[in-house]
Formats: structure tokens, sequence, C-alpha cells
């Protein structure tokens, strides 16, 4: 990768303030948990991206709402070498019963509080949760 990609995710939290999240299957980050979210299409706007991501991976309908960070991920080494910048946008609602579409990609799918998150976590869901803390009055 000889520039940035640009990547977003989307924050889902269901009526219990838990926080929905993926496992990754492939490198990077194989076993990792993280957001749903992927590679941004070729004139394709963030939000438009997110919200087609969540319906690819979990089959749900999501309304994009408010922008709630930027991530950056990278990672130098010859043989895995990338540099991703995201957008992480908040669902305002969400249609439907998340599940995995992409087996292939993910190997599981869980509602989680904030407090009592899997690990390991993706790093750019790393850098999301102190932003996502402030914005929903969480401390932990």
């Amino acid at each position: 990768m000889d520039r940035p990609g640009v990547g977003c995710g989307v924050v889902i939290l269901n009526d219990a303030g838990e926080l929905l999240l993926i496992q990754r299957r492939k490198a990077p980050q194989a076993g990792h948990w993280g957001l749903p979210g992927g590679k941004v299409d070729f004139f394709e706007e963030t939000r438009m991206t997110a919200a087609r991501e969540a319906q690819e991976e979990l089959g749900i309908k999501v309304a994009i709402g408010e922008l709630i960070c930027l991530t950056e991920e990278h990672h130098a080494e010859e043989a895995e070498r990338y540099h991703w910048v995201s957008p992480v946008y908040r669902a305002a609602s969400f249609e439907g019963e998340a599940v995995l579409k992409e087996p292939d990609k993910h190997s599981g799918l869980g509602w989680f509080a904030l407090d009592a998150l899997p690990k390991p976590l993706t790093e750019p869901t790393r850098q999301v949760l102190p932003h996502l803390r402030t914005k929903t009055g969480d401390a932990g």
C-alpha cells in the first residue's frame, strides 16, 4: 500500500447499551474483536460505506448518525504493511437481528457491555473507546 487507505466503522449499541462487535477471521488482527466496517469504495461517501458494511457483514439496516471520531492504523513491517484512516460513526438506529453474513471473514459476533469487552480488540476499536465512553457517559 503506497498511500493510506480509507475505511470506516460503525458503533451499534442496543437498548441495553451493549456494543456489537465481530471477531476477525483473517489477517491483519485475526482473532481480534472489532467494530463492523470496511473499505470505502471509489466515489462512495463514508456514511454510505458504514451502512453498506453493516448490511453486508451483519444483515441489518443501519441509520447512520453522528461522527464519533477518526481512527488511524498503520503497520510498517514489510510482510504486513498498511495505513488506514477511518471515520467512525454512531448508528442512530438499526433494524433486524445481527447475524454473521460473511463467515469467511468473521468467526464471532456478540453484544458486550462497555465494561466487559472481549479481548483482544482491534486497534481502531481501542481508539474509539475513549470517545464512545465520553459520549455515552460511561466512566468505565
